[in-house]
């Protein structure tokens, strides 16, 4: 069985998951002046082979997803709520990027530190890094009014009532272009464009454009990069509080985690809120990623794969999460296509290797079902469970008999 963490291991852990965001942030900032200042003076081949494999547009696209999968972790990782509808708030986070960062409601003229483009400065305009707040408070109050419903419900049932809300969510968005008379969504068209992101005194520096347009990858990358070390710390801060025990205690058991004075309702409705508060995170930041957003982009199949980066990290584990959630994105957004370039060309085929993205995770999926359940880097706690021999009936009889004193 799992051991508790001794008095004397909690400071050392605290510490260390103090470390850790500051360790991600640091790694950021490498990764940041390699493309930014050194990877331009190297030889042809070398750029050629980090524009092909490593693109900062994948890589952003990795941290986005990253944030999310942090997000889901609190939910299913943490609290043991299996959510099979994610997908709704980055949905709900993006539209509110691109109703307060563009000019769709041209109705209206409201400029609030925003950047609008020459040309657009109609309808919402709000700075970015305001809208940031706003989009994880309209998130957690959705997670709220997307969790109280399921709180008697557990396990599959769950499960199926949340991919009903993730259903839910798009078709509302993909169907809002008149609501009486309104057009709240413009339907499947979408909205676009969205702001750039200001970087405000930052610009001042050499070299720091004042807005962060479509091909500013560099210090796009700081700026994703910054929402997921703060996902990360809100994560572990939480993880070694009370709520954060709370939860673990409801995801090892809800029975006695309720007689032990646990108030289940409000536990649940908090994990709920701050999951979906990360997600509105990730929904602003991919929506100035795309500058737009459009109902398809927020798929069922998203929401799986969400879920196969938290159960193929290490579910429970943050960094886990992350190296399973920037992985799988990498795969699926450029690993799979230069391999199957290089593969083609090396074997004179033409096999469309991004088509099969699905039947290799689910293969993959299949394979660390049998032979690595707790994931990757998976959390101690989950790695004792999983890790324990199982016994039968009765062999765990005769074991407790010859353990019995005569």
């Amino acid at each position: 069985m799992a051991t508790a963490t001794t008095g004397r291991e909690a400071p050392t852990l605290q510490r260390r998951l103090r470390s850790l965001p500051v360790l991600f942030t640091a790694l950021a900032l490498l990764v940041f002046v390699f493309y930014q200042f050194i990877l331009g003076g190297l030889v042809q081949p070398i750029q050629d082979f980090f524009d092909s494999w490593l693109p900062l547009s994948s890589l952003n696209q990795c941290l986005i997803w990253a944030t999310l999968a942090v997000g889901l972790n609190i939910v299913v990782g943490y609290a043991g709520l299996l959510d099979l509808g994610y997908v709704a708030f980055w949905a709900i986070g993006g539209y509110v990027a691109a109703w307060l960062m563009s000019s769709f409601f041209s109705q209206w003229s409201v400029n609030i530190f925003g950047s609008a483009p020459p040309g657009l400065e109609a309808g919402i305009h709000i700075n970015f890094w305001l809208v940031l707040p706003i989009g994880a408070a309209v998130c957690a109050l959705a997670g709220v009014i997307i969790g109280a419903p399921t709180l008697r419900l557990k396990s599959d049932y769950l499960a199926l009532v949340t991919l009903g809300f993730g259903e839910i969510i798009p078709e509302i968005f993909r169907n809002g272009e008149d609501v009486n008379g309104f057009n709240l969504t413009n339907g499947v068209k979408g909205i676009d464009p969205i702001d750039p992101i200001p970087m405000g005194p930052f610009h001042l520096f050499p070299g720091v454009p004042a807005n962060l347009g479509p091909f500013d990858n560099t210090y796009k990358f700081l700026v994703y990069a910054l929402l997921t070390a703060v996902a990360i710390f809100i994560s572990l801060r939480i993880r070694v509080g009370r709520l954060g025990r709370a939860w673990l205690a409801i995801r090892e058991d809800e029975l006695a985690a309720s007689m032990m004075g646990v108030p289940l309702m409000k536990t649940k409705l908090a994990a709920y809120a701050v999951g979906a508060a990360i997600g509105g995170l990730g929904g602003v930041a991919y929506a100035t990623l795309t500058s737009g957003v459009i109902p398809d982009s927020f798929q069922f199949a998203n929401s799986i794969i969400l879920l196969a980066m938290v159960v193929l990290g290490g579910m429970g584990n943050v960094w886990g999460v992350l190296l399973g959630a920037l992985v799988l994105e990498w795969v699926n957004s450029t690993g799979l296509q230069q391999f199957g370039a290089s593969f083609n060309s090396g074997f004179g085929t033409d096999i469309n290797f991004p088509s099969y993205n699905f039947l290799i995770f689910g293969v993959l999926l299949i394979v660390m079902m049998l032979f690595r359940r707790e994931g990757l880097l998976p959390e101690a706690r989950t790695r004792q469970v999983l890790q324990e021999p199982e016994r039968g009936e009765l062999e765990a009889v005769g074991a407790d008999l010859e353990g019995t004193p005569v």
